[in-house]
């Protein structure tokens, strides 16, 4: 049962928070010494991968186990999470905190749980929680439109989820059994069903086309909850599910061509839509789906491991910039870009940020351009125009981080106001970015050939080796793409992308949004008041005509009731009535008349029998002979 602790202490450790609501500062010593201990349970499962299966019922298990691919982002996640929580109990407000906090905890538990799941049971457990708990996150602020656009993300993925629960149904129809294992044998059509509802639910999930504008909705969400769901939660469950399952998904021939085609239109498309943002959170949000675009591309070119590690590397540098654009906001009062430019307010932060945004934008000898490299090289070896596609997908990811940091963190280019001191950051905030960055740094060390194999060793697979034109190719993007936003940076441009309408269009997902509205909830919706407007009329007005002629049959019957039943029973008991009379007076002349003589016979009979009674002996002795003899006359007479 040691396997279940990085996934029970989070989630009861969540859920006491959220019950206890402690104070700001106990709160927040709590919250990091949960966070530590769940990450040092992580470490030590990782290592010793240990298993646990546990009963459900009807032959089903719930069944955790350490995969080799899952290794990593299981000591990710509570990394991560721990330096979210300390910067939320230190920057957000206090009214809400204990739920914020509780729920940033078990979302950690809810993540482990999905990581660590060895079936599909299990899997959905952890998938649902993590659903669940994602859509509490962004809609806390109820008393705003946050609820609305939780609701938009959370059906968004939910449509996706219902991928997952076909492919657990196929494969439990055709092997008898949910575990990742026996997924292998199964063949024929209910394996298409499997890898269809996989890929369905991963795609929704990690937001990739045409599932991506949910991010948006989930952006009305607190700071804390947007950098943990896009670093090392939610998003990144699609993702690691088609990475853990690609041996069994890679048997499918469409299953290839379609992972990388959906990643590269993501990733362009994404890469596209942050270009042209002048939300900051946004702007983020647009690249979370592009990055993981490129995920998916390296899944489907056959390099899982590549993929687990741009993961690793997306969800430290994700997480420091979207809690360096949560100080950015609090502190200008806005979401713009164009509204911040806290270089000099912020320097420290700004020097932090900076090394989020080079990772961003793949600059070595950073973790974050290795891993870049490597997708390239994994599109390459699938085709030559897939890894160019891939380089340009990293020059537009080039583009925008050097946009969001000089526009956010860049020197103000006019004199303006320095944010109010309460909006400052304070040690809390500074710490948690300083956590996230240094390791942005410390995951350098993947260029190193040697931590090559030990990946290879630990975590499975393979890793591809590029050549010099996919390299050269790859910098000289991102070089292009870093210079292009400096040189409009000064020439006062850079801001400005938006302003042509256009590209509002380009920045709302190319209108995606829009056509869903017109073309699926528009229609649904137009069908949904149609269907209540024919059972109104139609149904209701069935319903009624058949009620109105059972009232009637009923009024008919009633009156029956009242002139033949009613009337049959009436009669029946007047001539009841005069038969009792009729009974009563024969009666009195018969019955009463026959008493009343028996009483005179016995009266006359009694009178006469005391004249006997004369107290003479010879008389009774004369009766005594008659009795004598009619008793001898009798017994003559019987025994005869």
């Amino acid at each position: 049962m040691t396997a279940w602790l990085p996934v029970l202490v989070p989630l009861g450790a969540g859920i006491g928070a959220w019950a206890w609501r402690p104070t700001r500062r106990v709160l927040g010593s709590v919250a990091l010494a949960v966070g530590l201990i769940t990450l040092a349970l992580a470490v030590w499962v990782a290592w010793a991968e240990p298993t646990s299966v546990v009963a459900w019922g009807a032959g089903l298990e719930l069944r955790l186990e350490v995969a080799p691919i899952a290794r990593l982002p299981i000591v990710l996640v509570p990394f991560v999470a721990t330096a979210i929580v300390g910067y939320a109990t230190a920057h957000e407000h206090a009214h809400g905190l204990a739920r914020m906090v509780g729920l940033l905890i078990a979302f950690v538990g809810a993540m482990e749980l999905l990581l660590l799941a060895g079936d599909l049971l299990t899997l959905l457990i952890g998938w649902e929680l993590v659903g669940a708990i994602s859509w509490g996150l962004i809609a806390h602020e109820w008393q705003t439109p946050a609820p609305a656009k939780a609701a938009q993300a959370f059906n968004a993925t939910r449509f996706g989820d219902l991928g997952l629960f076909l492919a657990a149904g196929a494969a439990f129809s055709a092997t008898g059994s949910l575990a990742f294992s026996d997924l292998a044998r199964v063949t024929g059509g209910a394996r298409t069903v499997l890898v269809a509802g996989v890929v369905l639910a991963a795609v929704a999930k990690s937001a990739q086309l045409p599932f991506s504008p949910w991010l948006f909705s989930a952006m009305a969400g607190p700071t804390p909850a947007s950098a943990l769901l896009h670093s090392a939660t939610m998003v990144a469950a699609g993702v690691y599910l088609l990475a853990r399952l690609e041996p069994v998904l890679a048997t499918v021939g469409w299953f290839s061509p379609l992972a990388v085609t959906l990643g590269l239109l993501t990733a362009l498309a994404g890469g596209v839509v942050a270009v042209v943002q002048d939300d900051a959170k946004r702007l983020l949000a647009a690249s979370t789906s592009a990055q993981y675009g490129l995920m998916l591309v390296a899944v489907g070119a056959g390099y899982p491991l590549v993929a687990i590690a741009h993961l690793v590397a997306h969800g430290l540098f994700k997480a420091l910039l979207f809690l360096s654009a949560g100080v950015a906001v609090s502190a200008s009062g806005s979401n713009r870009l164009a509204a911040m430019a806290l270089g000099r307010a912020l320097r420290p932060l700004a020097i932090l940020t900076a090394t989020g945004t080079a990772a961003l934008a793949a600059v070595p000898p950073l973790g974050a351009a290795w891993t870049k490299e490597q997708v390239v090289a994994a599109g390459a070896h699938v085709a030559p125009w897939v890894g160019l596609l891939v380089i340009v997908a990293g020059g537009l990811s080039a583009f925008y981080a050097a946009r969001f940091q000089l526009l956010a963190y860049g020197p103000p280019r006019e004199r303006r106001r320095a944010p109010a001191v309460g909006n400052m950051p304070g040690a809390g905030e500074h710490t948690a970015v300083a956590v996230l960055g240094v390791a942005c740094i410390a995951l350098g060390v993947l260029w190193l050939p040697v931590v090559h194999g030990w990946l290879e060793r630990v975590v499975g697979g393979t890793v591809p080796t590029g050549t010099t034109w996919e390299v050269a190719g790859s910098l000289g993007a991102v070089a292009v793409g870093g210079y292009a936003a400096y040189t409009r940076y000064r020439r006062g441009r850079l801001a400005r992308l938006t302003a042509v309408p256009p590209l509002h269009t380009v920045a709302d997902w190319f209108a995606i949004p829009a056509a869903t509205e017109a073309f699926i909830v528009a229609p649904t919706l137009r069908l949904a008041h149609a269907a209540g407007r024919f059972d109104d009329v139609v149904i209701d007005g069935v319903v009624a005509r058949i009620a109105g002629t059972a009232n009637r049959a009923a009024a008919g019957f009633a009156r029956a009731d009242d002139r033949v039943v009613d009337g049959g029973v009436r009669g029946t008991a007047a001539a009841a009535a005069r038969t009792a009379q009729v009974l009563d007076r024969v009666a009195e002349l018969s019955v009463d008349s026959t008493v009343e003589g028996l009483a005179r016979v016995v009266g006359a009979a009694g009178r006469d029998t005391r004249r006997v009674q004369t107290g003479q002996t010879h008389t009774y002795y004369a009766l005594i002979a008659i009795g004598t003899v009619v008793l001898v006359a009798v017994t003559a007479v019987w025994s005869r």
